[in-house]
């Protein structure tokens, strides 16, 4: 019963201990970022949404107009580069949107919801 009761009291220290590790990230996250970045707007955020909307269209086009000729031969080493630089643009601004969107999660970003919007309604 003596050693239960340790491991949950040891379990409580974890947890407090890791509790106040994530509050001094979050404050530290939030300073850093907030040099960088302003508060940041609907609009903004889905300005971004667009622009990463836009160059997934652009590889996925690139990749729909990569075919083998008619005679069987390989696309052209031009397309292929074409096609890799259209996804690593896609995929950085992708990751970069899951990036902000966590940051918003966890607080590190601030986010002006506009009137009537507002975070605790």
């Amino acid at each position: 019963m003596a050693e239960e009761k340790e491991d949950y009291q040891s379990l409580i220290q974890i947890k407090h201990f890791f509790d106040e590790l994530e509050q001094g990230i979050q404050l530290a996250n939030r300073e850093i970022i907030h040099n960088r970045i302003d508060t940041l707007t609907k609009e903004k955020i889905l300005g971004f949404a667009v622009i990463v909307g836009r160059l997934r269209g652009r590889y996925l086009e690139a990749a729909f107009n990569l075919s083998a000729s008619e005679d069987g031969d390989p696309p052209d080493m031009s397309k292929i580069e074409e096609l890799q630089g259209k996804r690593l643009m896609f995929e950085e601004a992708k990751q970069a949107f899951a990036d902000i969107r966590y940051a918003i999660e966890k607080g590190y970003i601030d986010v002006d919801w506009g009137p009537g919007n507002n975070k605790a309604d």
